[in-house]
């Protein structure tokens, strides 16, 4: 028998005690599996463990790295999605980059936990790997936890916010390529007229750093704001989501700059097709060239409409719009005409916040060539290239003065 309570267990009785608890839990083991069958003995653990363990109110959803015998979108989401949730507590973390990527990718390891919030709701996510077949293949999957009174929201709106969210990251860092004929690269084949090369646009031009008319820049970011508005709309119309633009205008205008500031700010792939390079097709160059085999302008736009893929931007450049074939500038190939005229006094102040980090209004030789650039007949490029002439503002600004001054005079000349 135990002491009584006035009296303190002593070391030998405790030994006794737990020596005798241990024999009986052995002979009882030995009789459950002599006597019991092993699905009985199953059946009576699992009703042991439901009745010792307390219940819990948490659900957990299981998100694979494939999905049948396809990738799972989720689990790609996921995995973009909380390389921007990884907490500074974090232990471990894997990191890696390629040769043409521009940052680091960081994502967690293998047990590692990351805590979200969404909507005042609290969810937890653990990275699990696994092998589990004869070819040590390693089976990758997320383990999202949360309050179960949580399931139809984390099922409904918190999981398309994580795909949404996942979809924004891709686009902020895919990498943009420019297409255009016959050019050097991985080619692309899905319109007529031989291969288009492509390149990653590398290019660091912004509508901010765009030396061009203010009421111009704008007119373009709203009809590129208007067409990403309306994917649905192209669909229910029955058009394909892609638009055309023609650059026209003298050389060194900004054709080239105004293309990669809309690739920059779309995240798209541009097809660049510079229309002095190819053919054109009025009736008789088009009875010519179809003789020789040769693709008409006409049909490489159009094939470039009507080849696979989703949204789209073509850009058409052009120093001389009147040369070419009305039938070319119709909506539906050319949707939007935008010309690149010179340089005006407030394109001016864009190159000189550039190129010298200054307002122009707040330096007195600014005014002066502004004046100057309104009349007369300059490019962004050639200003350019003077703003880099000396690293003295001063003698930047008098030497500027100097070319426009020269560049009126030839002008003249010119015309008289």
């Amino acid at each position: 028998m135990f002491p009584s309570s006035d009296n303190a267990f002593s070391l030998p009785t405790l030994f006794s005690v737990y020596a005798s608890i241990t024999g009986f839990m052995m002979l009882f083991r030995k009789m459950l599996n002599d006597f019991m069958p092993m699905q009985l003995r199953s059946y009576l653990f699992r009703l042991l463990d439901q009745l010792f363990t307390p219940k819990s109110n948490n659900l957990t959803v299981i998100i694979d790295e494939k999905f049948g015998s396809e990738s799972n979108h989720v689990f790609e989401a996921a995995e973009i999605y909380l390389r921007k949730k990884i907490s500074p507590d974090t232990k471990q973390l894997c990191v890696g980059k390629t040769t043409k990527e521009k940052h680091f990718t960081i994502s967690i390891v293998k047990g590692e936990e990351i805590f979200d919030s969404f909507e005042n709701s609290k969810m937890k996510w653990n990275y699990v790997e696994s092998e589990e077949n004869k070819f040590n293949e390693v089976k990758r999957h997320y383990r999202l936890t949360f309050e179960n009174k949580l399931r139809e929201k984390v099922m409904g709106s918190y999981l398309s916010h994580v795909l949404a969210e996942a979809e924004e990251i891709k686009k902020n860092l895919r990498a943009v390529k420019l297409y255009s004929k016959d050019a050097p690269g991985r080619g692309y084949y899905g319109s007529p007229g031989g291969s288009w090369g492509s390149i990653t646009l590398d290019h660091p031009s912004t509508f901010d750093t765009l030396a061009m008319d203010p009421s111009a820049k704008k007119k373009i970011i709203d009809d590129l704001e208007r067409f990403l508005k309306r994917k649905e709309f192209y669909k229910r119309v029955g058009k394909a989501w892609k638009r055309g633009y023609l650059l026209y205008g003298p050389p060194g205008t900004g054709k080239s700059s105004l293309i990669a500031a809309m690739a920059n700010y779309l995240k798209f792939d541009i097809f660049d097709l510079e229309l002095s390079s190819v053919q054109n097709n009025g009736t008789e160059n088009q009875e010519r060239n179809m003789s020789r085999g040769t693709v008409t302008l006409s049909g490489i736009i159009d094939g470039l409409w009507s080849s696979a893929g989703d949204e789209r931007i073509i850009v058409f450049t052009t120093n001389h719009k009147e040369q070419l074939d009305p039938a070319l500038l119709r909506p539906g190939r050319m949707d939007m005409h935008i010309h690149m005229s010179y340089c005006t006094s407030l394109g001016f102040r864009t190159l000189v916040s550039n190129y010298l980090g200054l307002d122009g209004l707040n330096h007195p030789l600014c005014e002066e060539i502004e004046k100057l650039v309104d009349s007369t007949e300059v490019t962004p490029a050639e200003l350019a290239e003077e703003l880099m002439q000396d690293d003295d503002i001063d003698v930047v600004l008098r030497g500027v003065i100097s070319f426009i001054e020269k560049k009126k005079v030839e002008r003249n000349n010119i015309t008289t």
